[in-house]
């Protein structure tokens, strides 16, 4: 007898046992060897600091701006009584349209021109903001500039060899004039500017005509976008009347190969004061000039003539470039004074002469009409007084900032996340704080100004932006690839204020889209990462730059 005789149900039993037991072991997922496949855990995104940000002008922010026309005309809202009194009286200011002189029943308009771009500040910035890129219908092939053009050309002659330091001896790498014209050519004149005002009545120095060379990018996905390049054309210059650059014989001293031409658009104007504010540290100490560590990009500063240095007698009258597309000019002040004079004709306590002083087409102006416009009032002072000027600088130092919007939009997160990632940030600088003690433009910084955490998103240096954005003309240091790196914030705002507003130094762009495609040299990699996001990434960083 076996042992499982003796007991007849005992191995009936242990069978059944062992039975039961594989099965419960099967039920809860194999052997003690065989773990259940763990549910795999999200991965962990990280968004850069400034993902919520909101007040892009610390304290200076508006929230009111919204979808408003009106979103950049809001003065800061921490400035004291009496400066927001000086801001208002700035603002009436910027709307002057001024008049030929001489005008009898108003004469603190008068002094318009005798040439000029525009009559008033308000043209180059509509709405304190961009100006209008000039349309062309189905049937132009070009339009001419005229009163609606807020963009203006930058003229100068090639020099020799490349100044790389600025200093007395060569007028401090300033651009050289063009004989007879300036360093600016004003497409429009008031009656009579020209000799031959008969034929060209209300013209200026030149005739200026756009048309535009049109591309196609196409992205791997197959979504196509049309670029357009604008190409200028000046004729018609005063001192030889009907010549192009097709004329047999070229006598006009602007139309010589030698020769530069740059094209400009006109700015927005908010938070200047915040951008001065800046500790000049705090700038330089992103310059790589050299890049030294090997991103690609390599930032550098642009050393100006400064005019307010130079009237109080310093000997290096040099300072950091901070405005203007090439950082040209150092200041608010030096800025908006000289667009004063340069853009409109009106002179001031800090550009007191004509630009077009002694020039041909001036004298010939004042001895043909007996005009008193030599850039002198009936008491041989500017155009425009110290108070005027005073005012005008000031609003465009304290006109507020707008707030950024929908910062909690799925899409604004994600592209905050690329904007970093492919390395936007490494031009346009997300923060600064601004300097809490000194000047700014000569003036002691306002209390309203101090110690602000902003976020305006540039470096304020000069880029190499590629041949395809290169006007080829060098202003100061800046050599002619070389653009400052453009502020971004209010830019979700731009065409909401101006419809009709394009991007980039010369308006080309007409969406953000268009503007980061023309991007090459330094950010050449950062728009070829751009290119190889898909559809839906490109949507999503859009959408974060639309809500600065």
């Amino acid at each position: 007898m076996n042992k499982f005789q003796k007991f007849p149900n005992q191995h009936n039993n242990i069978v059944l046992t062992s039975m039961v037991s594989i099965l419960l072991l099967s039920a809860c997922g194999g052997s003690g060897d065989e773990q259940p496949t763990p549910t795999p855990e999200p991965p962990v995104v990280t968004y850069p600091d400034f993902t919520d940000i909101t007040a892009s002008g610390g304290d200076t922010t508006t929230y009111d701006a919204g979808n408003s026309g009106h979103g950049f005309s809001t003065p800061a809202p921490n400035l004291s009584e009496g400066d927001l009194a000086l801001h208002l009286e700035g603002d009436a200011n910027f709307e002057i349209s001024f008049t030929t002189a001489p005008n009898i029943e108003h004469p603190e308009l008068d002094g318009l021109g005798p040439v000029f771009n525009n009559a008033d500040c308000n043209s180059c910035h509509q709405r304190d903001g961009r100006n209008s890129t000039p349309f062309l219908s189905a049937d132009q092939t070009r339009v001419k500039l005229g009163s609606d053009a807020g963009i203006f050309l930058r003229i100068s002659k090639a020099a020799d060899v490349e100044c790389t330091q600025g200093n007395a001896a060569n007028n401090y790498c300033a651009p050289i004039p063009v004989p007879d014209f300036g360093g600016q050519l004003f497409h429009r004149g008031v009656l009579k500017a020209r000799a031959d005002w008969q034929e060209n009545a209300f013209g200026g120095q030149a005739d200026v005509y756009l048309s535009y060379e049109r591309t196609t990018v196409t992205y791997d996905d197959g979504t196509s976008v049309e670029l357009k390049k604008p190409i200028f054309e000046v004729e018609n210059p005063y001192d030889a009347p009907g010549e192009t650059k097709q004329s047999t014989n070229i006598t006009s001293n602007l139309l010589q190969d030698d020769v530069l031409m740059g094209w400009r658009n006109g700015m927005p104007v908010f938070g200047l004061g915040l951008l001065e504010a800046i500790p000049e540290a705090a700038i330089l100490a992103l310059a790589d000039a050299d890049d030294s560590n090997g991103d690609g990009i390599s930032g550098r500063p642009n050393w100006v003539f400064d005019a307010i240095k130079d009237r109080n007698g310093d000997d290096n009258p040099v300072s950091l470039g901070r405005f203007g597309w090439k950082a040209n000019t150092p200041s608010v002040r030096v800025q908006s004074l000289g667009a004063l004079r340069g853009d409109i004709g009106i002179t001031n306590p800090l550009f007191p002469d004509e630009s077009v002083a002694g020039t041909s087409l001036h004298d010939s102006y004042l001895t043909r009409t007996g005009f008193v416009d030599t850039g002198e009032d009936e008491n041989g002072e500017p155009e425009v007084d110290q108070a005027l000027s005073d005012a005008v600088v000031f609003y465009a130092e304290t006109l507020a900032v707008p707030a950024r919007r929908n910062v909690d939009d799925s899409d604004v997160r994600e592209g905050a996340r690329l904007f970093a990632s492919i390395n936007c940030s490494g031009c346009h600088t997300p923060s600064f704080t601004t300097k809490t003690s000194g000047d700014i433009g000569g003036s002691d910084i306002i209390d309203s100004l101090k110690g602000q955490v902003i976020y305006p998103f540039t470096d304020m240096l000069l880029h190499d932006m590629g041949d395809d954005l290169a006007d080829g003309r060098p202003d100061f240091l800046a050599n002619g690839n070389e653009w400052r790196t453009r502020p971004l914030w209010g830019l979700g705002l731009t065409q909401t204020v101006n419809p009709q507003a394009g991007f980039l130094h010369d308006g080309r762009a007409a969406t953000v889209e268009e503007a980061i495609l023309w991007h090459g040299g330094e950010a050449q990699n950062s728009q070829e990462a751009f290119m190889a996001l898909s559809k839906t990434e490109r949507d999503q960083l859009v959408s974060f730059l639309m809500s600065l």
